[in-house]
């Protein structure tokens, strides 16, 4: 089986037993736990017994960053095809259409192989999230050898769920409409939030100038900018 083929496998076999009960947070960080299942690769092996691995970790979801196509173009450097995806961007939507862009990070905690069917360790991962009120927990059934493809189709799917939600409470807020320079009004915001993280800590700036450039904002922020280095 070629590469595209397993992955294409393994994502159409992964399967969420539990979801997490809320959405991805608009204005924060979310953080699922989550239990990976899988069938381990020798399974074939094992005469007539059954045996569950167990993957345990966590997915870090950081707050949702407003981006247009315009955004997209500076954070697509170094892509072979990074301008050309850019210029159909342009094409389709427009410079400045609003999108959400998420960032994940994935903690693995450990790896268990049990010597229990995989419906037994269903139930009592069932009964340990109930008493321990796991809002952002999940389980879910993949793969073994790419574990990885199962988890990031995961991401995926939920990311789907949650982008309504994000886009209504932010549409709500109005931090979608864009400034008389076609920039989000969230935007702006997480600008001023970068200026006085970095004045409270200088290892910030190189956040806030990246943010700076790829909104193409730096020369109208540059004074202020170069400030913080001045004041220290």
């Amino acid at each position: 089986m070629e590469e595209q083929e397993r992955i294409r496998y393994a994502a159409e076999h992964t399967e969420v037993i539990r979801p997490p009960r809320q959405s991805l947070a608009t204005f924060g960080v979310t953080k699922i736990h989550y239990y990976m299942l899988t069938e381990p690769v020798y399974a074939e092996m094992l005469a007539g017994e059954e045996e569950t691995v167990v993957r345990e970790g966590k997915v870090i979801a950081e707050r949702p960053q407003i981006v247009t196509p315009y955004y997209l173009l500076n954070l697509f450097e170094g892509f072979e095809h990074g301008r050309e995806f850019a210029e159909y961007l342009f094409s389709e939507y427009g410079a400045n259409e609003p999108g959400l862009l998420y960032r994940y990070r994935n903690e693995p905690k450990e790896v268990s192989i049990l010597s229990t069917p995989m419906q037994e360790v269903i139930a009592n991962l069932n009964r340990r999230i109930d008493e321990g009120g796991g809002s952002l927990a999940a389980i879910i059934k993949g793969v073994d050898e790419l574990w990885d493809i199962s988890l990031m189709k995961f991401i995926y799917d939920l990311t789907r769920r949650s982008l309504r939600s994000n886009v209504m409470e932010l549409g709500a807020r109005r931090l979608l409409d864009p400034d008389a320079d076609g920039i989000p009004r969230y935007a702006r915001r997480t600008i001023e939030r970068l200026f006085r993280e970095a004045k409270e800590e200088m290892s910030r700036v190189g956040e806030l100038e990246a943010e700076l450039r790829r909104w193409g904002l730096f020369e109208e922020y540059q004074d202020r900018f170069l400030d913080l280095f001045r004041r220290r």
